[in-house]
């Protein structure tokens, strides 16, 4: 054989090594492709849905999304939210066109859109009387955090005080008046609010309700820190005891009858009466 011959069939295989290992590592795999390509159904909103609005198919869409890119949770099929043992679910938040349908944004099933709808497992609703200034100038709104805060006046032996304490921090508001649209925007004058709490919390603004004035403070989006907060008090001091009147002593009682005189100087007395006497002798 000759030498140019076996000179090219040497490069001819280097040549073709090499192909196959760029193509090993830099062109992905049919089977890796196939799976990115790989969809699952996923129910999303078909048009957009208000706070409230019972799910049926009119509302309701399917649509392929990548395996990787599917909400955990999600719906597969659209009866799997229609049909559900009691009736069709309400919406208890609102939802934009091709947004997924999660359990988390829809009551039980053939609920209300009612604030008994949104309390977390385990947790309890609690409506308290709150001000125009205390409930947060109408700025609070349904789906805030906010604190709340005890204040009431004390008196004791005369003196007048008042504190303040936190009771509860980081409380959701399920609902403001009769407003439990979590994403609802309109500020209205808060006269009650109705808050979610553990049963032991729900006991507690029960006593302080009744001791004292609840108000609320909002707390900023997405703030969750608990602080140590110890009681306020201001107030005046114990007030001074008044001056008691100076003592008096009562004049010594009057001698018994018959008693014999005593002279004090120039002054005999008698039987209470003081009478003038001369320096010398005693008197019978």
């Amino acid at each position: 054989m000759r030498l140019g011959t076996i000179i090219s069939l040497g490069a001819s295989a280097i040549l073709g090594i090499g192909a196959l290992v760029v193509a090993t590592v830099w062109l992905p795999s049919s089977g890796k492709k196939d799976k990115a390509q790989e969809t699952a159904p996923v129910v999303v909103a078909s048009q957009p849905i208000a706070f409230g609005t019972k799910l049926d198919e009119k509302n309701l869409a399917v649509v392929q999304l990548p395996v990787n890119a599917t909400p955990v949770g999600s719906y597969r099929a659209i009866t799997d939210v229609t049909k559900l043992d009691g009736g069709a679910p309400v919406a208890l938040v609102a939802m934009v066109p091709r947004e997924a349908i999660l359990p988390g944004k829809l009551s039980g099933a053939g609920a209300r859109a009612s604030v008994a709808a949104m309390i977390s497992p385990g947790m309890r609703a609690y409506t308290i009387q709150v001000t125009d200034s205390g409930g947060g100038g109408g700025h609070v709104l349904p789906g805030d955090r906010v604190d709340v805060l005890l204040t009431r006046n004390l008196e004791s032996e005369g003196a007048k005080a008042a504190t303040a304490e936190m009771v509860l921090q980081n409380v959701r508001v399920l609902a403001i008046n009769l407003n439990s649209d979590q994403t609802s925007t309109d500020k209205a004058e808060p006269k009650t609010t109705t808050l979610e709490v553990t049963a032991a919390d729900a006991a507690r603004l029960s006593i302080a309700k009744d001791i004292g004035t609840l108000s609320l403070v909002l707390r900023r989006t997405g703030a969750a820190e608990i602080e140590p907060v110890r009681e306020l008090r201001m107030g005046a001091s114990r007030p001074r005891p008044a001056p008691t009147p100076a003592s008096y002593a009562p004049p010594p009682p009057p001698p018994p009858s018959g008693a014999p005189a005593r002279r004090t100087g120039g002054l005999m007395v008698t039987n209470g009466a003081v009478h003038s006497t001369p320096e010398s002798g005693d008197g019978a």
